[in-house]
């Protein structure tokens, strides 16, 4: 499922990164890499922010879609 519909404050693996290869390289620079575990802290209006590794990132719609858990 994409990393949209998780539920806020679970912890979910990433299975998979698609979008371009520009896209699944900045993703992958951010830390979004197959089996790293995320966490969602918040969502807002689709947006998400949430904790990978020992940061925390927003990301919008587009680039949460790109990334399955």
């Amino acid at each position: 499922m994409p990393l949209i519909l998780a539920s806020p404050g679970k912890e979910v693996k990433v299975v998979n990164v698609g979008g371009s290869p520009e896209v699944r390289q900045h993703l992958n620079e951010l830390g979004f890499n197959i089996g790293s575990s995320v966490t969602i802290i918040s969502t807002i209006n689709g947006n998400l922010i949430v904790k990978v590794k020992e940061s925390r990132i927003a990301l919008d719609k587009s680039l949460a879609s790109k990334i399955m858990v």
